[in-house]
């Protein structure tokens, strides 16, 4: 009986079913003490492996978002920020639609009003999805496609890109206003314009993208594609930790 049980685990090993592995024993004294078929039998201890492997997944593609830790819709304060519509929020969170169909979110606001909050926290709940996601702090990725662009990698670096459905582009507004890094911004924009998702935050209405293009037409184009499909949404009020302090 024991050389059938070292078996047992050496193929259990060989299958890669760790929890499969780790768990028939103490689920064989299980059935038997509750008098499982055998397929009650294999299907209680297919449904811990299964929930191993989502958990190790959901936490594998949270380490490569990249996402600011702790920031859930259930740890925003909606009350803080009367402007915004949680029902809304919510539903951009629990739907995969508009990111299946490419489209777009921009989140504008001042400072302290949680427009990097909100964007993780629909990103967080599209993990859930199992849709991964790609955060940024907008002014370090243009440094490092501008890199890319001048090792003549720009374009293998944003194909990259198309790996990930949603990425986030945080605080869009403190790109400076070069004509190299803003140029690579709008390449990624582009080739993103209709075929993924981009959740961009501001704190610069549309009307002040001048300031982020060096080219007023580029800042026209840029916007015309973001917007063609996108949900846009302003936050206004106090900040929060102007409030707090």
């Amino acid at each position: 009986m024991q050389q059938h049980e070292a078996v047992l685990d050496i193929q259990l090993k060989e299958l890669k079913l760790s929890s499969f592995k780790n768990n028939w024993h103490d689920i064989e004294q299980l059935a038997i003490t509750k008098s499982y078929s055998y397929s009650q039998y294999l299907s209680h201890l297919c449904s811990i492996e299964i929930d191993k492997r989502i958990g190790t997944r959901l936490a594998r593609m949270i380490k490569e978002s990249k996402l600011p830790k702790n920031k859930t819709l259930s740890s925003y304060d909606f009350d803080s920020c009367k402007s915004i519509n949680k029902d809304q929020i919510n539903a951009l969170a629990e739907t995969d639609t508009w990111v299946n169909q490419a489209h777009n979110l921009i989140i504008f606001g001042a400072s302290g009003l949680g427009k990097t909050h909100i964007a993780s926290a629909i990103a967080y709940r599209k993990i859930e999805l199992g849709i991964r996601v790609k955060f940024f702090q907008t002014s370090h990725l243009v440094q490092s496609l501008q890199l890319a662009k001048q090792q003549y990698r720009l374009k293998e670096e944003i194909i990259k890109l198309d790996r990930i459905p949603l990425i986030i582009l945080d605080d869009i507004g403190y790109v400076k206003k070069d004509e190299h890094e803003t140029s690579v911004l709008f390449e990624l924009i582009c080739h993103r314009y209709e075929t993924s998702s981009i959740i961009i935050t501001s704190n610069q209405p549309f009307g002040s993208w001048d300031s982020i293009f060096a080219d007023n037409m580029m800042a026209v184009a840029a916007i015309d594609r973001l917007v063609h499909h996108s949900t846009i949404i302003s936050l206004e009020g106090e900040s929060y930790r102007m409030k707090q302090k």
